[in-house]
């Protein structure tokens, strides 16, 4: 007799495992790899460092084997992004790649269609810069962040202290 744990399938195994996955990140990476858009957002030269970072961390969401944790730590993927200017334009740009990854993949319609919804998540969380204005917000002060009450402007749009809603001073948290 098995146990439930030895019953359950994970996603992972569900698409084909460590291969469903390669092919995934190297067909996404090719068309990264000719795009004026995304492809200045990756330091690197080579993108395979970064082809390996993807696949380990997607291979460890799905089910797979926590490599990806066991070599970089948590993946903490907003934190790893932000050093990287991504708008619209860009998710847009990542996303029309992984599509085509994924519809290479040809994986049965709720399967398809889980992973997808996914990247769409993932992709619009990754977006840093406003839409409205194109730029990339600027940190102030990077070592502290001030929280006002709901409806109140923030430090430097006009506020001032004493302005928030129920009377109380602003909030005020040291990142050091």
């Amino acid at each position: 007799m098995s146990s439930a744990r030895e019953d359950h399938v994970t996603f992972y195994d569900a698409v084909g495992g460590e291969e469903a996955f390669v092919r995934l990140v190297r067909r996404f990476y090719e068309g990264v790899a000719d795009d004026p858009v995304l492809r200045p957002l990756y330091p690197e030269e080579d993108l395979g460092p970064a082809e390996e970072r993807l696949r380990l961390f997607l291979i460890q969401y799905w089910g797979g084997p926590r490599t990806y944790t066991e070599r970089r730590g948590h993946p903490r993927l907003r934190m790893r992004h932000t050093p990287f200017r991504i708008g619209a334009r860009e998710r847009d740009h990542w996303l029309a790649h992984m599509r085509a990854a994924i519809d290479d993949l040809v994986l049965p319609e709720s399967l398809d269609q889980r992973l997808w919804e996914y990247m769409v998540y993932a992709a619009h969380s990754m977006v840093n810069v406003p839409e409205e204005s194109g730029q990339a917000a600027q940190v102030v002060d990077p070592t502290s962040i001030s929280v006002r009450g709901a409806g109140t402007a923030a430090e430097g749009e006009g506020g001032g202290a004493g302005e928030d809603d129920d009377g109380d001073e602003p909030i005020r948290v040291s990142l050091k």
